[in-house]
């Protein structure tokens, strides 16, 4: 039997989705873009999504909704007077000032190349405690990397 795929956007699955969140402990949710690479790649990865049930802190990944209507998945760069500063795991630029009406849900698990990760897994603690906190070196990290992975592919 062939199976199809058929992937719809975030602005119309979310709102479908985000009311069970009151009826269920996770909803999976393949991740679409490339803004949190590399720890989650687009099509590949899948987030488990929760209710957020506990205040959020640095590293989190929370799932939060733009004033322009625009779901995103992030990290929590810094909280800071009532409100959160995100960023991508693939970004440099900062987005300040995500109001708490505006996180719609908490990742909780991944499932990463096929492997279920949660707190206290290597990638997961890595991305969350380091990761989150070089943000300045991300550019030429990234750079170097690319670099070398070009050298490798090119043996």
């Amino acid at each position: 039997m062939e199976y199809h795929h058929k992937v719809l956007p975030p602005e119309v699955l979310l709102p479908q989705l985000l009311p069970l969140l009151e009826e269920t402990d996770a909803i999976p949710l393949v991740i679409s873009g490339g803004s949190m690479s590399p720890f989650l790649a687009h099509g590949r990865d899948t987030v488990f999504l929760s209710k957020v049930d506990r205040p959020l802190k640095r590293g989190d990944m929370i799932l939060y909704q733009r004033d322009s209507g625009k779901y995103i998945l992030h990290r929590i760069w810094k909280v800071e007077n009532g409100s959160y500063t995100l960023v991508g795991d693939a970004q440099f630029q900062l987005e300040p000032g995500i109001r708490p009406d505006q996180v719609l849900a908490i990742v909780h698990s991944v499932q990463r190349k096929g492997k279920r990760l949660t707190h206290g897994s290597f990638w997961w603690e890595f991305f969350e405690k380091v990761w989150i906190r070089i943000v300045p070196l991300r550019r030429p990290i990234v750079k170097v990397y690319s670099m070398l992975a070009g050298m490798r592919n090119a043996s």
